[in-house]
């Protein structure tokens, strides 16, 4: 392309990453802008990407690439691959960066991509996101200076073969695991872990569901977070019988499961399990985790002789506070889970690994091993309202609330402990959205009357 391109505006830019709508803020002189700043803005001479399935990606890819490379980068190209393999690669291969994009959840129109730096690093968003913005901006780029295109697409292999190294196959039990794609990325990447698994001897039988890739999502976008998505997982885990049953979103950073009986297991009650077996292979590590829903998993923590370390949520935050303190394992409630051992990065490969490991080792059921601990500390799961004047809302809940608290935290949103119980209130930065979480010490009903109490006053 020829330079300088001129100005355009970019309102794609999130807080840490690229989110917009096809054809209305996210197009390929977009994606084009945004490789030939990031190429110009950080020097970089080597540039991972990767692409999720969705109908527009490949466009997007070919656009971003074309920029980075008129930037004087040279691209390692995976071709379609998830978020976790543009982390890996762009570690092991020791490049200047990686791009994946996706825009992973979100709806069918919408596209994106995820940024990390050298090492996987997130970009700082007040040092190091900016920069890039205003470049591509501005498209007032220094002459072309063509870097070249590498297909990388056969490293998955080197990839499948790192998450193979997560899980000690001689301690795998027989299991039948149910296994959700979705239709998104996550199929051909699971199949190669899955061929590495069996070259390796683990006893494992996989039923796999929804799990050729196609862009059209036949059986809806890919979040098994929501309600609605998660009846077919449980009705093949119950007519297979299956020990175990595991979903991904679109680009497979996030990993969601169901126990035996078919319940969907809320991300808080993941992260306690993960970290308290993190700590007992490696005793008095520091856990990273969200401000959202932490009684479980500080007790979890706390009992296996770890230290809680709370962080803001997002990955961006949660990357760099682990980096900080050095931590052995993080994670969200949103069933995001990270890994020292995996460049900070999130994986959702990782985390089944791991789990069916550790329900070998303990010779238990997910179902078992979590029912007294979903007891102990009940929770109502994140609840969205759409309300007209989300400050004022908030602001009423505050003056209501807050003098009987015993303490207020302001890291994310805000947050009243009551002893007994808390809530957690956040603001959506880019809808008039209220998301509110309650959970109590042992009391399923406290939380069911403080959730309906304070939805009535939000709402008020």
């Amino acid at each position: 392309m020829n330079t300088p391109l001129g100005r355009r505006e970019i309102t794609c830019f999130k807080a840490y990453d690229v989110r917009g709508e096809l054809g209305k803020n996210l197009d390929a002189d977009v994606a084009y802008r945004i490789g030939r700043a990031f190429a110009q803005a950080r020097g970089a001479k080597r540039v991972v990407v990767g692409r999720d399935s969705r109908a527009s990606s490949p466009e997007l890819a070919a656009a971003l690439i074309e920029g980075l490379t008129d930037g004087g980068a040279d691209v390692l190209d995976l071709g379609l691959a998830g978020t976790e393999e543009v982390y890996f690669h762009t570690g092991n291969q020791g490049t200047d960066g990686g791009i994946e994009v996706t825009a992973s959840h979100n709806p069918i129109n919408y596209n994106g991509m995820k940024i990390v730096g050298h090492g996987s690093a997130p970009l700082d968003p007040a040092t190091e996101l900016p920069p890039i913005v205003d470049l591509a901006t501005s498209g007032d780029f220094a002459p072309a200076t063509k870097g070249k295109v590498t297909d990388f697409s056969h490293a998955r292999a080197e990839y499948a073969s790192r998450m193979a190294d997560f899980v000690d196959v001689a301690a795998l039990r027989p299991m039948k695991i149910v296994v959700n794609a979705g239709n998104g990325t996550a199929g051909p990447t699971f199949d190669a872990i899955d061929e590495e698994l069996k070259r390796r001897g683990a006893p494992l039988t996989f039923v796999r569901m929804h799990h050729d890739v196609d862009s059209s999502f036949p059986n809806g976008i890919p979040n098994p977070l929501l309600d609605e998505n998660q009846p077919p997982t449980v009705a093949r885990m119950i007519e297979e019988k299956a020990d175990l049953g595991v979903a991904w979103d679109g680009d497979f950073d996030r990993c969601f499961f169901f126990d035996e009986n078919g319940r969907f297991i809320p991300g808080e009650y993941i992260v306690g399990l993960l970290g308290a077996a993190f700590l007992e292979k490696s005793p008095g590590e520091k856990i990273v985790h969200d401000p959202r829903v932490i009684m479980n998993t500080r007790a979890m923590i706390q009992e296996a002789g770890g230290e809680a370390v709370v962080s803001k949520t997002g990955h961006a935050f949660i990357k760099r506070k682990m980096r900080d303190v050095s931590a052995i394992y993080g994670g969200e409630m949103s069933a995001h889970h990270y890994f020292r051992d995996f460049y900070y990065c999130d994986s959702g490969m990782i985390p089944w690994l791991l789990m069916i490991e550790l329900l070998s080792r303990k010779g238990m059921t997910l179902a078992e091993m979590l029912e007294e601990r979903m007891r102990l500390y009940p929770s109502s799961g994140e609840t969205n309202y759409t309300i007209a004047d989300p400050d004022a809302a908030i602001a009423r809940l505050i003056a209501t609330y807050e003098p009987q608290a015993d303490s207020r935290d302001d890291l994310d949103g805000v947050s009243l402990n009551f002893g007994t119980w808390r809530f957690n209130l956040r603001k959506s930065n880019t809808e008039p959205v209220v998301r509110l979480n309650v959970e109590s010490d042992g009391d399923a009903a406290l939380v069911a009357q403080k959730q309906a109490e304070l939805a009535a006053l939000l709402k008020a």
